[in-house]
């Protein structure tokens, strides 16, 4: 099966070599449509618990109907102080379904910490600014801003496409979860979560990632307990110092090295345009995967750990009652991130094993986890095209996110799913989840350029 994998990718890095070069400019009337719709998406603060995700749903169906589509193909469901947002493109048949997907919410953001209003979008001429200007209020505008122009332009694809949006992604998933079973025997999923294009530090693109699969999200609870006293009358065990060596020890931990056919396309191509003893270090990784010092290079980069092995880091401490009391009790959660193919309830033993006998180790919430999707050859043969708009004959790269995006859902439920997003940009520019966060401004016309190739290419 690696071969195989390796082979085809061949085929298109060939392909693509040969491919002669798109222009990569949209009509400008779409540009600025993108530019006023994501600047109005960045207005909306959808964090969780503000409850504004119903009213940018809101917004975004007016947008669409304004744009031609069908009052009733759009359909808003409330869902809890979130919402689900669907929108449908009919085609020549209802079957075989494409699905775009997107989410609406975003991550917390303090002003007091940004140098702007992470709630209005502004730019410098480089770049926008706001809080999901990128994640994932970018990808979103892209799948909105071209199903208009294609409604306008009078296309009619030969299935339907399904535009997704959900409200929780960054928290719960609960409506990826809610909404995953109603769709299955879908087509695929286009993901505008994950993908896109990298820029090397020189701004000359280097490579496309697809993302194919993901690993799987677990928050696992740790408790210790103590009967406590008067912090003037020490024991010899203290339910802080106890969770303390027990963080340690799962920080110590190195879970086994695993591989994929996605993980060892990934390194292939990646390999070669990574210079040094990195680059060489993930060519030794793809011929011999129990390499002990190749796995350790690449688990020194937290780019990297994630695509060799499962992961599981501390990331929350709870404990103690009193300032002049023992602590009676104290709890950690150790966030997962699972390599596809292992059991959740596998880790969890791992960690009880590694907490001993006085820690108890629980999983309060089901983890969901889904196999990767394969390589379609004719969405490949799609991507291909929809990536030279931009970046002709760069190697397209097959990834497992180490992240979580919605795709994990629709897989769990058998419909393939891909990261395909529209941008190119420098991993030094990826402020997502950080202060700051922003994207190029000149990155606008090549993704919304991708994304009408791709739905054309596709759905046509």
């Amino acid at each position: 099966m690696k071969n195989r994998l390796l082979t085809s990718l061949a085929v298109l890095i060939l392909a693509g070599c040969v491919s002669a070069p798109v222009e990569a400019q949209a009509e400008q009337v779409d540009v600025d449509k993108a530019v006023e719709i994501l600047g109005a998406s960045v207005a909306f603060d959808t964090v969780e618990g503000h409850g504004k995700v119903p009213a940018y749903a809101a917004y975004l169906a007016q947008e669409l109907v304004a744009g031609g589509f069908a009052e009733e193909d759009v359909v808003i469901e409330p869902f809890g102080d979130t919402a689900i947002l669907m929108a449908r493109y009919p085609g020549r048949s209802a079957d075989g379904q494409i699905i775009l997907n997107a989410h609406m919410d975003v991550v917390e953001a303090d002003p007091a910490d940004w140098v702007r209003d992470p709630f209005k979008m502004e730019s410098d001429g480089t770049y926008f600014y706001g809080r999901g200007v990128l994640d994932n209020k970018y990808g979103l505008t892209m799948l909105v801003t071209t199903l208009i122009r294609l409604k306008r332009e009078g296309f009619v694809p030969a299935h339907d496409i399904t535009l997704v949006l959900t409200g929780d992604e960054e928290t719960s998933q609960a409506t990826a979860a809610e909404i995953a079973p109603r769709l299955k025997g879908a087509r695929m999923v286009l993901n505008a979560d994950a993908g896109g294009g990298t820029l090397g530090d020189d701004g000359i693109p280097r490579y496309y990632s697809i993302q194919a699969g993901e690993k799987t999200y677990a928050d696992y609870q740790i408790v210790i307990t103590n009967p406590g006293g008067h912090s003037s009358r020490p024991t010899g065990t203290n339910a802080i110092v106890d969770m303390a060596n027990v963080l340690d020890r799962i920080s110590a931990y190195e879970f086994p090295v695993q591989t994929s056919d996605v993980t060892l396309g990934y390194f292939s191509e990646t390999a070669k345009q990574t210079p040094g003893d990195l680059g060489q270090a993930m060519a030794r990784f793809v011929e011999d995967p129990s390499d002990p010092a190749a796995a350790a290079r690449l688990s020194a980069e937290p780019e990297y750990i994630g695509q060799i092995r499962t992961t599981c880091v501390a990331t929350m401490v709870n404990g103690g009652h009193a300032l002049n009391a023992l602590p009676q009790r104290v709890s950690a959660n150790v966030n997962c991130r699972i390599f596809p193919g292992v059991s959740p309830d596998e880790i969890m033993q791992t960690l009880q094993e590694l907490a001993g006998a006085g820690a108890t180790v629980s999983l309060p919430v089901a983890a969901h986890s889904s196999d990767s999707s394969p390589l379609d050859p004719i969405l490949m043969a799609a991507v291909r095209k929809a990536v030279d708009v931009q970046a002709p004959g760069i190697p397209i790269v097959p990834n497992m996110s180490a992240g979580a995006t919605d795709s994990l859902f629709f897989r769990a439920e058998g419909i393939p799913s891909y990261g395909v997003s529209g941008i190119f940009m420098k991993p030094s520019d990826d402020y997502a989840h950080g202060l700051n966060e922003r994207v190029p401004v000149d990155s606008i016309p090549g993704a919304l350029h991708h994304w009408h190739t791709l739905l054309t290419e596709l759905a046509g």
